[in-house]
């Protein structure tokens, strides 16, 4: 996806394999699920944050492809039910995020992406961290942008079949109308950057996400950041919830 502005960007690797840097002796970021509406920019933000706190992160979709490559009982599992055309149920993952969470990266925290993604989740997730011996509880960070925005950076979305240049034709249009500025060549849309698939896919995320939200709203583990903002200054905004939620938690 392009940025804020819808800047041109080539494809990059994936948040699970983004470089590292040694996370801070003096801050320890804990588990950390950033929130946001398909087209916010979590993924970039959840990149920044793993190089600056040098911490994983730890994404549903890599484990359970992870599971099913490695041939893992809980990866045939999933495999089956995936092949039916069903949806992997939670208690699966759920042992397969309790099972990650015991490696030792993850010490000093983590990004979760796209988990706990139901309250049903989110109360899994936090009875087994405080039966562990996890230093931090969960903290969600969530990054708000107006539907009328987020409208026009999917649908607005153009990529080119040849150099994978992305563009927008609302925030950042090609020099030529329909055309890659570099390689000359019809630009495309995908198939699911329209108006009646976005509209689904919000309504959606609504709908699980409203219960997992109110449920660490409730426990003071909550707070939004302004996303329609530069990349750097979101960035600034996410460390600085962090930061206030994780003192909140020692004053407590």
């Amino acid at each position: 996806m392009a940025g804020a502005a819808g800047r041109p960007a080539t494809l990059t690797t994936s948040p699970a394999s983004h470089p590292t840097a040694p996370a801070d002796a003096l801050f320890l970021p804990g588990p950390v699920l950033l929130l946001g509406a398909p087209g916010v920019g979590k993924g970039t933000q959840a990149q920044a944050l793993v190089s600056e706190f040098g911490i994983p992160q730890i994404s549903t979709g890599d484990l359970l492809r992870g599971n099913i490559a490695r041939g893992t009982e809980l990866g045939l599992k999933a495999k089956e039910i995936i092949a039916s055309g069903m949806l992997v149920s939670d208690p699966i993952v759920n042992q397969m995020v309790e099972q990650r969470l015991q490696a030792d990266d993850t010490h000093h925290g983590y990004i979760l992406d796209g988990y706990p993604r139901t309250l049903d989740q989110a109360m899994f997730l936090d009875r087994t961290l405080s039966e562990s011996d996890a230093a931090l509880p969960v903290v969600a960070i969530s990054i708000v942008v107006a539907y009328d925005q987020l409208l026009h950076r999917i649908t607005g979305r153009r990529i080119c079949p040849a150099c994978k240049s992305i563009y927008n034709i609302y925030f950042n249009p090609p020099k030529q109308d329909g055309l890659c500025d570099l390689e000359g060549s019809q630009l495309e849309q995908r198939p699911d950057d329209t108006e009646p698939v976005f509209a689904e896919r919000m309504k959606t995320f609504e709908e699980q996400t409203a219960p997992v939200v109110e449920h660490y709203r409730a426990l003071g583990r909550f707070r939004e950041v302004d996303g329609d903002q530069p990349v750097e200054a979101v960035t600034a905004a996410i460390k600085s919830a962090l930061l206030d939620l994780r003192q909140q938690g020692r004053n407590a």
